[in-house]
């Protein structure tokens, strides 16, 4: 071997018993951490592999009362299928009324001011009449003539029968009765037409003379003045709109359909009114469907009839209306409250006699207020359907004092 070759086989075994050295010194310093290191990484992942079967929350009746937690059994049910529609809150037109005067007259008195309300049969207004005094003058004076020609006729009847008059005159007194007849029967209509009563006319004889000018509008039945044109002191024809009325314990709801949407709405189908800003969701069903198409909108109208007592839904506001067009059997359903997220994945809390345990679940179909549960828990199990987020929160803080066990 030459020299140049025993120098390189030299030089190499000496950087290897370097390195080699250089190791033998590190190791020791570093072979602690490294282990405790690689051993907690093993208890960590083994603690990951049984987090759901170990997280178990234990609750008495009286914190699930107090959490409101809800329990229920899982099993089937009815998946909606709804489309979205916008609408607007307008007063029924059933129960609205125009309220004008029936006859024309000077306005005496004002009893009621927009915005007020009204029971049936209330004065709203009073004029004063001289068509209303002339029409009640003509009714007396035909209930009276009515009355000299009955007596007539009576006296005729009786003197032809004892043959002292003639037959002529007795025809002529029948005839005259039959005309008073007619004319009282036109004076009662014409005052009927105006607004009094039977019981009304029976009492006109006693009543003053300074109320047969007198004409009272009244409330045809009971509601909210909406609109007013009428003022003390001006002159009011027989057509002229004093008040609108209208009963508000129930309004339409106009909803707009798209031509893509008419072949799925139909009349009766189940609708889920929000009006947003604080008023609460309320269930209606299509009553009514447009045969026209609008030419300038493109849509159809479809109205759903709302009770609203409370008056939450006012005349004008706008709303979203959700429509039910089709209805799908599930094998397993639960309430959207019953789903909750931790880690980025779905849980439902299970139920049993250890408690309330996260169990992953995988979601499938969902409508406005419930949701598909394709796998992770099963038919008959028992689940929190509220109060689920409850749970959650509590258990990401580790605070229940009896339950919360690793």
């Amino acid at each position: 071997m030459s020299n140049k070759k025993r120098f390189l086989s030299i030089a190499g075994a000496l950087a290897v018993i370097m390195m080699v050295a250089v190791l033998a010194h590190f190791r020791p310093q570093l072979l602690p951490s490294a282990m405790a290191a690689e051993e907690g990484h093993g208890e960590a992942g083994a603690h990951d592999d049984g987090h759901d079967e170990e997280e178990v929350i234990k609750l008495s009746k009286a914190e699930m009362d107090e959490f409101g937690i809800e329990i229920r059994t899982a099993g089937p049910g009815l998946l909606s299928l709804y489309t979205s529609l916008p609408g607007e809150i307008a007063v029924n037109a059933d129960r609205l009324a125009h309220i004008v005067p029936r006859v024309s007259g000077v306005v005496r008195d004002v009893r009621k001011r927009l915005g007020d309300h009204v029971t049936r049969g209330e004065v709203m207004a009073v004029l004063d009449s001289r068509e209303l005094a002339d029409a009640k003058a003509a009714f007396l004076a035909a209930k009276e003539r009515r009355g000299l020609e009955q007596a007539r006729f009576d006296r005729e009847k009786a003197l032809w029968e004892k043959k002292i008059t003639s037959e002529q005159e007795y025809l002529e007194a029948k005839q005259a009765l039959a005309e008073a007849d007619i004319e009282l029967r036109s004076a009662e209509q014409k005052l009927h037409a105006l607004g009094l009563s039977e019981g009304d006319l029976a009492g006109m004889p006693e009543h003053p003379d300074s109320t047969f000018t007198m004409y009272e509008m009244v409330a045809p039945f009971s509601g909210t003045v909406i609109e007013k044109h009428i003022t003390l002191g001006e002159v009011l024809k027989d057509d002229t709109e004093a008040y609108v009325i209208a009963d508000l314990g129930t309004v339409w709801v106009n909803l707009s359909v798209y031509q893509k949407d008419l072949p799925l709405v139909k009349k009766g189908q189940p609708v889920v009114i929000s009006a947003g800003y604080g008023i609460p969701d309320i269930t209606g069903e299509i009553s009514y469907i447009g045969p026209i198409v609008g030419e300038q909108t493109r849509t159809a109208l479809a109205r759903v009839v709302l009770p609203n007592k409370e008056g939450l839904f006012r005349p004008g506001l706008f709303i979203n209306a959700r429509v039910t067009v089709d209805q799908q059997s599930v094998p397993l359903l639960v309430p959207k409250t019953a789903v909750q997220t931790i880690d980025n994945n779905p849980v439902v809390f299970s139920v049993d006699e250890d408690g309330f345990e996260p169990r992953r679940v995988i979601v499938g179909r969902s409508d406005a207020g419930s949701i598909e549960i394709v796998s992770g828990i099963g038919p008959g199990e028992r689940y929190v359907a509220k109060g689920a987020f409850t749970l959650k929160a509590q258990l990401a803080k580790g605070t229940f004092e009896s339950g919360h066990s690793h």
